[in-house]
């Protein structure tokens, strides 16, 4: 079974926004990304360094803006943030607080700075095929593909995982690559019969092995989207190691890696389009 892994690709994208960037601050325009936590979760503060570093790398400002005591904070922080000219992408961390909307405050972000496509204004957009930035994992699959070579027009793609982060505007841009798209869910009736019809799988559940060799076929390409803790701690995917497959992206290592760089290309195409 061939592997499908992404630090490659990343570390091309990340180049490509370090020298995007550079260009842009030797015009007096460096590029600034905000990303707002809402909670203290640990799993989600080693996200945030983790970009936080990787900003740094390719020239980026990183602010990291804590907004924990009400939703109320939370909304002003965007708020003040859409209104800053010297920020160019915002990030909303989650998880939120008990209670909080992630759709009610996304929607307080600018769509022009929402680099992580999490303003549900920016996925109406692109569903209409209007300019706005993708949620960077979706778009980290549809980069995967086309980097691996894997063609997309006229096959018939599985999408497991109807969310708003991954699994709808994954489907949306695989339709506008000219795919045939099925998406399911936790009620679709008979999983494996679905998705064992798929030329390409992409599954982005949240289930650890939810995906095992009965859901697929031995000449499907498999994304593994998923990021669970394994027993011993280990990230591992939604989809069985087991499985039988023509391809499958490996976790970590695979859609991961992609995503982040991608959140860095966003922020310097946003300074640059926002004229610094």
């Amino acid at each position: 079974m061939r592997s499908l892994p992404g630090r490659q690709l990343a570390a091309a994208i990340r180049s490509e926004a370090a020298d995007f960037a550079a260009g842009l601050a030797a015009a007096g325009a460096a590029p600034r990304l905000a990303v707002v936590t809402a909670t203290a979760d640990p799993a989600s503060a080693w996200y945030v360094r983790s970009i936080a570093a990787a900003a740094a790398k390719a020239g980026i400002v990183c602010d990291v803006i804590e907004a924990r005591a009400s939703s109320a904070e939370v909304s002003a922080a965007l708020s003040a943030l859409s209104a800053d000219p010297a920020v160019h992408g915002i990030i909303l961390q989650t998880p939120l607080p008990e209670g909080a909307s992630l759709a009610e405050l996304a929607g307080g972000i600018d769509v022009g700075k929402d680099v992580d496509g999490a303003n549900p204004a920016s996925l109406g957009r692109l569903v209409a095929g209007l300019p706005a930035f993708a949620p960077a994992t979706a778009e980290a699959v549809v980069a995967l593909l086309d980097h691996h070579g894997v063609a997309v027009a006229s096959q018939r793609v599985v999408v497991v995982g109807r969310s708003v982060v991954v699994g709808k505007p994954v489907a949306h841009l695989l339709l506008d690559r000219d795919a045939t798209v099925t998406i399911c869910h936790s009620r679709t009736r008979d999983l494996a019969s679905v998705t064992r019809q798929a030329d390409i799988l992409v599954v982005a559940a949240g289930r650890a092995g939810l995906i095992g060799p009965a859901h697929v076929a031995p000449d499907a390409v498999v994304i593994d989207v998923g990021t669970n803790p394994g027993p011993d701690g280990r990230l591992v995917g939604d989809v069985d190691p087991s499985v039988a497959a023509a391809a499958l992206s490996p976790v970590p290592g695979g859609v991961g890696p992609v995503t982040t760089a991608l959140l860095l290309r966003h922020v310097a195409e946003a300074a640059a389009a926002s004229g610094g």
